[in-house]
């Protein structure tokens, strides 16, 4: 196809045309040229022949890209309104302004690593809104073994987000084996590089994976959360949806697994962990708890 070159936003045939790609990367191929594709609102990676691939109309890619916008925000919006909800009282005050004033609520703060520059920009863009202090970077996911000592070291955060894009290969291998994946490899390195740093899953609680990944190992290397159970495919947000719970999880309680992966877009076949302790402190001028 002569209009193919990387940036083109295409879909599958064999898939049924129902999830859009971003060409990343194009090479000759022993049969027919062959790219690398990424999803447009999916943590997947995926490689295809050129006889695989549809060119939607411009008018369909707008359409889609206009309802995902408009379901991100909805999303958000819904979140936002829960958390305002949920907003802690301040204790009585005959001066009522002054207690405000010397009321402070510390949601927990989030370190982001992610292999996709476009949603780490959606991901910093979601936690602004929900007024989560958040530090963020864009590697490549080999990358991630090696810089994520170094921003833990330099940034100080409640919560590690190590995130881009995954999938399981194609090639025969078994779903038990590391190999059989795009990048799980990266994301288990990443994890037991960070949990050498700092051991304990309550005072770093990690968030590690993408579409498709190897659940199980990146779990067993440390984190408290990690993709995909059933090695399906994750939304982009989806890691910001498990942070936004932790963050305003008060400190001395858990979050039950259930209520953090029912706060996700995927769910329990994309999303899975154990039970972890929230990161959110609150207090006055003279506490903070």
């Amino acid at each position: 196809m002569e209009d193919l070159r990387i940036g083109t936003i295409v879909t599958r045939n064999s898939y049924g045309n129902d999830i859009f790609f971003r060409i990343m990367e194009i090479w000759p191929g022993d049969e027919e040229p062959e790219v690398r594709l990424q999803g447009l609102d999916m943590r997947l990676e995926a490689d295809a022949p050129v006889s695989d691939l549809e060119v939607p109309p411009l008018l369909e890619v707008f359409r889609y890209k206009q309802r995902v916008v408009v379901q991100n925000y909805k999303r958000i919006g819904r979140l936002v309104d829960r958390r305002q909800k949920r907003a802690l009282p301040l204790a009585d005050d005959p001066a009522g302004d002054q207690q405000r004033k010397l009321a402070c609520q510390r949601p927990g703060s989030v370190l982001h690593i992610d292999g996709n520059e476009e949603y780490l920009e959606i991901c910093m863009d979601t936690y602004r809104q929900l007024n989560i202090k958040a530090h963020g970077f864009h590697h490549s996911e080999k990358e991630f073994p090696n810089v994520v000592c170094r921003y833990l070291e330099k940034y100080s955060a409640d919560i590690l987000v190590i995130t881009g894009h995954d999938s399981l290969l194609k090639s025969g291998g078994k779903p038990e084996m590391i190999e059989s994946y795009r990048n799980s490899r990266y994301f288990v390195e990443a994890v037991e590089a960070a949990r050498k740093l700092i051991p304990s899953p309550d005072e770093l609680v990690i968030f590690a994976g993408a579409c498709q990944s190897n659940f199980e190992a990146i779990l067993s290397a440390g984190a408290n959360y990690a993709s995909s159970p059933e090695r399906v495919m994750i939304h982009a947000l989806d890691p910001v949806l498990i942070v936004e719970k932790l963050a305003y999880t008060p400190v001395h309680e858990y979050v039950e697994l259930e209520e953090a992966i029912a706060n996700t877009i995927t769910g329990p076949d994309g999303i899975g962990g154990i039970k972890t302790r929230g990161c959110f402190r609150w207090g006055d001028a003279n506490q903070v708890y």
